[in-house]
């Protein structure tokens, strides 16, 4: 979306000034990353954007206990479903090899459905 290519490209310009910050000071390499890291691996590892998420929680007011890695996901799929994409489409953004894994997504359809019908038919509230 442009929104998210206009933060990545400002991402970018703030990631490649501290890699050459980093070259200036003490020869390292570049890395090949989008997110590195000082770490051993070299990039932002798993356990470090599960951090991340939870102190972006806090300081957005909302309980860390409700956002995780996880719950993005499954948002970003609902949101998704609920606006009209495609199943097919929803599967192969989640790199879900079996389409039945992506099929627990349509229960919001169901309720989506569900609530045009009473929110719509006119026998509906009879």
């Amino acid at each position: 979306s442009p929104p998210a290519q206009t933060a990545l490209a400002a991402w970018l310009v703030h990631r490649d000034a501290g890699e050459e910050s980093a070259r200036l000071e003490n020869g390292a390499a570049p890395s090949r990353f989008l997110f590195p890291s000082r770490g051993k691996s070299g990039h932002l590892t798993r356990v470090r954007f599960f951090t991340l998420i939870k102190e972006i929680a806090v300081a957005s007011g909302v309980s860390p206990e409700k956002v995780t890695p996880h719950t993005l996901r499954h948002a970003f799929a609902t949101h998704l479903l609920e606006n009209g994409a495609d199943l097919r489409a929803i599967q192969t953004l989640l790199g879900h090899a079996d389409i039945a894994t992506t099929e627990i997504y349509t229960h919001v359809l169901d309720e989506r459905l569900k609530r045009l019908v009473l929110d719509n038919h006119p026998l509906a509230g009879s």
